[in-house]
């Protein structure tokens, strides 16, 4: 799935994908769940916390 898509489906822009993906933004909660429904997994395979 490319970032445009990704970001599409969650409300945001390509850049705040980019930006999550190179752990230089850490998205809101909102975010982050809508991140894992899109790929119907849990939050918690998406995100760590490191």
């Amino acid at each position: 799935m490319s970032q445009q898509t990704l970001a599409d489906k969650v409300g945001v822009t390509r850049q705040t994908i980019f930006a999550i993906e190179k752990g230089k933004y850490s998205p809101s909660l909102v975010v982050a769940f809508k991140i894992s429904d899109v790929f119907k997994v849990s939050l918690e395979s998406v995100f760590g916390y490191v």
